[in-house]
C-alpha cells in the first residue's frame, strides 16, 4: 500500500463485494449445503431401508451389529488379580505365624520371619525397574503386613512379658516410623501404599500408651485429641512430600480420632462432679476446638488467598506460573501463555481455569464451595467453646441455672463480630451463636406449652370452682414440667439478641416478628411459672390482647395473630368462674368490635368479634338456664354477621365475616335439635336470614338455600303435630317449585321442562309412589294414579318431555303394583309353554331389527363409496 494513503482515505474505503452482496452469497452457498444434506439424508434411510428388507444369508452378521463389548478392561482385571493374590499370601503368612510357628526353632523362627519380610520388602526395587508397579504395590502391601506379624512374633517370643497394651504403642509407633522410611526411600519413593499406611498406623500409639498409663478418660480423650490436631496439621499444609492419599488417610484419622476425643470431653464436661473435673474437661474441650476453629481458620485463609497448588501437593499461592501470574491472570504475550484465557500451566502440566484457587485437603481446588467447609468446621468449634464454657459455669452455678449458663456463652459467641477472623470463620460463630440460643429456648418451650394449652381443660370443667393460683388454672388436666423458671431468661435473651443485633434489612423484619414472639410466649408463661393469683393470670393475657390490638393498628403483622392467639387461652382461662367467663368474652366482644373500625384489621378482628359473641351468646344463656332458647341468642351473631357483611365492601372482610355468621347458625340449629318446635323456629329464622342475604346482587344463589330452610323448617313442624302423611311434607315443596318453573318458562319458552318442572314434579310423585307400594289401601294409589294420568295429559297436551315420563312412569308403576295379583294369577293360569313362546318371538325380534340394522348400514357404506 502506497504511504500516501491517509486515515481519511482507508475509512472511505468500501468491502469488495459490498457488504449486503456478500451476505446474499453466504446465505445462498447455506441453502444449498442444507438443501445437499437433506437429499443426502433421504438416500440414506432408503437405502437403510433397502438392507433392512434383503433376507440375509444364515451365519451372516446382522448390518449394523455391535459387536459384544467386555464387562471390564484389562487394567481392573489385573488390579483384583493382584489384590487377591496380596490378600492370599498375607493370610498365608497370618496362618504360618499363628499356627506352625511352634514346629520351628527360635533361630529358625527368627531366620524364616527375617528372610521372608526382607525378601518381600525388596521384591518391588526390581519389579519396579521392570515398569510393574502395580505388582510391586501388592508385593509392598504383603511386605507390610509380614512387618506387622514381625511385631507380634517378637511379642510372643522375645517381649513375653511385656504389657500387651505398652507393646502395641511402642510397637505401632516403631511400625509407623519404619514404613514412613520404606516409603522415602530413593528406590521405593514411587510407591504409593506405604506412608499412608504409616499415616493409618500413627493413629493408635498415643491412645494405646495412654491406655497402658491407665490415665483415665481424660487422659485417653487427650490422646485422641492430640492425634486429631496432629493428622489436622498432615491434612491442611500439603507438601511436596505429602501425597494425596497421606491427606486423604490424616483427614479421616482427624475427623474419626476428634469426633471421638470431643464427644468423650462433651460427655465429661457433662457428668463432672465439680469445678476441677469441669476444668480438665474443659481444656480437653478447649482442646478440641482450637484444632477445629484453626482448621475452618486455614480452609478460609485458603480459600481467599486464591492460589494454585501444583500436582504434587506444592502451594503456589501468587506464583508465576510460565510466564503467567495466577492471582492477576496477566498476559505475557500473544500465543505464549494461555493466561489471558483464564488457564494457567501448573506442576505436570495440567491447567487451571481462571482463578483456580488452592488445592484442597483431599486434593480438591478450593474455591468458593471452600467456605461452606470452613463454616462448618467453625460452627462446631464454637459449639465446643460453649460447652466447655457452658461446664465451667455448670459447675459452680446452682442447677436451676444451667440453661442460662449455657446461653449466655452462646451469646458470648457474638464477640467474633468485632474480632479479626475470616468472614467464614465469624459466620461459623454466628450460626453456633444461633444453634445455642435456639436449644435454650427450646428448653423452656414445655413450660410455655402448659401455659398456652392447659387451660383447654377446662372446657369438660366450666364454671366448677375459682383456682387457688395461675398455675392451677393452667394444670386442670396437665401436670406442670420438673423444669426450672430460670429457663425462661433464654427466651427473653433470644428475643433482645434478635431486636438489638440483627440490623441486616432482609432479617430485620422476620427477626423483630420472632423477638416479639419469644416475648410475648414469655410473658404468658410468667404467671403461672411464678405462682401468681389467678386474678393477674387473667388480666396479663387481657392485657396483651388490648396492647396487640393498639400496635395492630400500625402494624397488624404480627400483632394481631397475637390478639388473636392471646384471647383464646384467655378465654379458657375464664371458664372456672361464671362472672369471668361473662366479663371475659364481654370484654373481648367489646375489644375486637371496636379494632374492626380500621378497615385493615376488619378481616380478621371483626370474625373474631362474631365468634367471641356466639361464645357469650351461649355463656349468657347457660347462665341463664335457658336451655334451647339459648338459640334464639346465639341467632343474633348471625343477623349480626348478614347487617355486616351488606354493609362491608372489602371481599376480604365479606367472606371471612359471612362463614362466622354460618357457623354461629349451624351453633344455633345444634342447640335447638332436642326442641322440634323450637328447631323449625330456628331453621325458619335462619331462612329469613338467607333469604335477606340472597336480595344482594352478589349472593342471588343463597336463595337456594333460604328455600331449602324454609321446607326443613316446615317439615320438622309437620314432624312436631305428629303428622305421618307424605303429600304433607313435600305438596309445600312442590306447589310453590311447579310455580317457579311455571314463571321461569314465560321468561324463557327455550328452558328445559326438567329444569322447571322436574324438580317440583319429583319431590311429589316419587315419595308418593314409594308409600303407595306400602300402602295396604286403595285410597292412595288410586288418588296418585288420578295424579299421574293428569300429569302425562298436560306433558302430551303441551308436548313436555319432563311431566309426560315422570307422570307415564309413575303411573305404570303404580298400575303394576295394584293389578300385581291379578297377574299373578295370569301367570298360574297360563301353559307353561307361553314364557318360552314370548322369550323365543322377542329374540327373533331383536335378531331381524340387528339384520336391518346392518343392511343399512351396508347400504350407506356404498352410498358413501360411490360419491366424488
Amino acid at each position: 500500500m502506497s504511504c500516501g494513503v491517509t486515515g481519511t482515505t482507508l475509512r472511505g474505503m468500501t468491502h469488495v463485494p459490498p457488504p449486503a452482496e456478500e451476505l446474499r452469497l453466504l446465505d445462498a452457498e447455506l441453502w444449498q449445503l442444507d438443501n445437499r444434506r437433506a437429499q443426502l439424508l433421504a438416500r440414506r434411510a432408503w437405502l437403510v431401508a433397502a438392507l433392512q428388507a434383503v433376507p440375509q444369508p444364515p451365519g451372516a452378521p446382522a448390518p449394523h451389529a455391535v459387536p459384544a463389548r467386555p464387562e471390564t478392561d484389562a487394567p481392573r482385571v489385573q488390579n483384583v488379580l493382584l489384590l487377591l493374590g496380596g490378600v492370599l499370601l498375607t493370610v498365608a503368612a497370618m496362618v504360618f505365624t499363628l499356627v506352625s510357628w511352634g514346629h520351628l526353632g527360635i533361630a529358625g523362627r527368627a531366620a524364616v520371619l527375617g528372610v521372608l519380610t526382607l525378601g518381600v520388602l525388596a521384591a518391588p526395587v526390581p519389579l519396579l525397574r521392570r515398569g510393574l508397579r502395580s505388582t510391586a504395590e501388592s508385593v509392598a502391601g504383603l511386605g507390610l503386613a509380614l512387618t506387622a506379624l514381625d511385631a507380634y512374633a517378637l511379642h510372643e517370643t522375645v517381649f513375653a512379658g511385656t504389657d500387651g497394651t505398652a507393646y502395641a504403642a511402642a510397637s505401632t509407633a516403631t511400625l509407623a516410623v519404619l514404613w514412613v522410611a520404606y516409603g522415602l526411600l530413593p528406590r521405593t519413593s514411587t510407591l504409593r501404599l506405604a506412608v499412608p499406611a504409616a499415616a493409618a498406623a500413627a493413629q493408635l500409639p498415643l491412645l494405646l500408651w495412654a491406655l497402658a498409663a491407665e490415665t483415665g478418660p481424660y487422659g485417653c480423650a487427650a490422646a485422641l485429641l492430640v492425634t486429631a490436631g496432629l493428622d489436622t496439621v498432615v491434612a491442611l499444609r500439603p507438601t511436596p512430600s505429602t501425597p494425596t492419599p497421606v491427606r486423604v488417610t490424616a483427614a479421616v484419622g482427624a475427623y474419626g480420632m476428634g469426633g471421638w476425643g470431643a464427644l468423650t470431653a462433651g460427655l465429661l464436661s457433662w457428668t463432672a462432679a465439680g469445678p476441677s473435673a469441669a476444668a480438665r474437661a474443659a481444656a480437653l474441650l478447649l482442646l478440641a476446638a482450637g484444632i477445629t476453629v484453626g482448621a475452618s481458620w486455614r480452609l478460609a485463609t485458603q480459600s481467599a488467598t486464591g492460589g494454585v497448588t501444583s500436582a504434587d501437593g506444592a502451594d503456589v499461592d501468587g506464583a508465576d506460573v510460565d510466564g503467567a501470574t495466577t492471582g492477576d491472570a496477566a498476559r505475557a504475550g500473544a500465543g505464549e501463555s494461555e493466561a489471558g484465557s483464564g488457564k494457567a500451566a501448573v506442576g505436570d502440566g495440567a491447567a487451571w481455569r481462571g482463578r483456580a484457587g488452592v488445592r484442597a485437603p483431599f486434593g480438591r481446588v478450593a474455591g468458593p464451595g471452600e467456605d461452606g467447609v470452613a463454616v462448618g468446621h467453625a460452627v462446631f468449634g464454637a459449639l465446643l467453646l460453649v460447652l466447655a464454657g457452658g461446664g465451667l459455669l455448670r459447675a459452680v452455678l446452682p442447677g436451676d441455672w444451667t440453661v442460662p449458663g449455657y446461653l449466655a456463652c452462646g451469646v458470648a459467641l457474638l464477640a467474633a463480630l468485632r474480632g479479626p477472623l475470616p468472614t467464614a470463620v465469624r459466620r461459623g460463630f454466628v450460626r453456633a451463636s444461633g444453634v445455642a440460643q435456639a436449644v435454650a429456648a427450646v428448653c423452656a418451650l414445655p413450660l410455655v406449652v402448659v401455659a398456652l394449652l392447659g387451660p383447654l381443660g377446662w372446657a369438660r370443667e366450666a364454671w366448677s370452682g375459682v383456682p387457688s393460683d395461675a398455675r392451677a388454672a393452667v394444670t386442670v388436666h396437665t401436670p406442670w414440667p420438673a423444669f426450672p423458671t430460670q429457663v425462661l431468661l433464654a427466651p427473653v435473651v433470644v428475643a433482645v439478641v434478635l431486636a438489638l443485633l440483627v440490623r441486616d434489612t432482609t432479617w430485620r423484619q422476620g427477626a423483630l416478628t420472632g423477638a416479639t414472639v419469644l416475648a410475648w410466649a414469655t410473658v404468658m408463661t410468667i404467671p403461672s411459672a411464678f405462682q401468681l393469683p389467678y386474678l393477674v393470670a387473667l388480666l396479663v393475657p387481657g392485657l396483651l390482647t388490648a396492647g396487640a390490638l393498639w400496635a395492630a393498628a400500625s402494624r397488624p403483622h404480627p400483632w394481631i395473630a397475637l390478639a388473636v392467639g392471646t384471647s383464646v387461652p384467655l378465654v379458657f382461662l375464664a371458664l372456672p368462674s361464671q362472672p369471668a367467663t361473662l366479663a371475659v368474652l364481654s370484654a373481648l366482644t367489646a375489644l375486637f368490635a371496636a379494632a374492626s373500625l380500621r378497615p385493615r384489621l376488619t378481616p380478621v378482628t371483626a370474625p373474631t368479634a362474631l365468634v367471641h359473641a356466639t361464645a357469650l351468646a351461649c355463656a349468657i344463656g347457660a347462665a341463664a338456664g335457658w336451655a334451647q332458647h339459648t338459640a334464639l341468642l346465639v341467632l343474633a351473631v348471625p343477623t349480626a354477621a348478614a347487617l355486616l357483611a351488606a354493609r362491608l365492601g372489602d371481599p376480604r372482610a365479606t367472606v371471612p365475616v359471612e362463614a362466622s355468621g354460618i357457623a354461629a347458625a349451624v351453633l344455633a340449629i345444634g342447640l335447638a335439635v332436642p326442641d322440634r318446635p323450637m328447631l323449625a323456629l330456628v331453621l325458619a329464622l335462619c331462612g329469613v336470614l338467607a333469604a335477606g342475604t340472597a336480595v344482594r346482587p352478589d349472593r342471588r344463589p343463597v336463595g337456594y338455600a333460604a328455600a331449602a330452610l324454609f321446607v326443613l323448617a316446615a317439615w320438622v313442624r309437620l314432624a312436631a303435630w305428629d303428622v305421618g302423611t307424605v303429600e304433607a311434607y313435600t305438596l309445600p315443596v312442590t306447589v310453590p317449585a311447579l310455580v317457579v318453573g311455571v314463571m321461569r318458562r314465560r321468561r324463557d319458552p327455550r328452558a328445559s321442562s326438567w329444569t322447571a318442572y322436574g324438580p317440583g314434579l319429583a319431590s311429589t310423585l316419587l315419595p308418593s309412589l314409594v308409600a303407595a307400594w306400602a300402602d295396604p289401601h286403595w285410597v292412595r294409589p288410586l288418588l296418585l294414579a288420578a295424579a299421574a294420568l293428569l300429569t302425562t295429559l298436560l306433558g302430551a297436551r303441551h308436548r313436555l318431555q319432563a311431566p309426560l315420563v315422570l307422570g307415564g312412569s309413575v303411573l305404570v308403576l303404580d298400575a303394576l303394583h295394584e293389578l300385581a295379583p291379578y297377574l299373578v294369577q295370569l301367570t298360574g293360569a297360563l301353559p307353561r309353554w307361553v314364557p318360552f313362546a314370548l322369550a323365543g318371538l322377542l329374540l327373533l325380534t331383536l335378531g331381524a331389527t340387528y339384520e336391518r340394522r346392518l343392511s343399512q348400514a351396508r347400504q350407506l357404506r356404498d352410498f358413501l363409496g360411490g360419491m366424488h
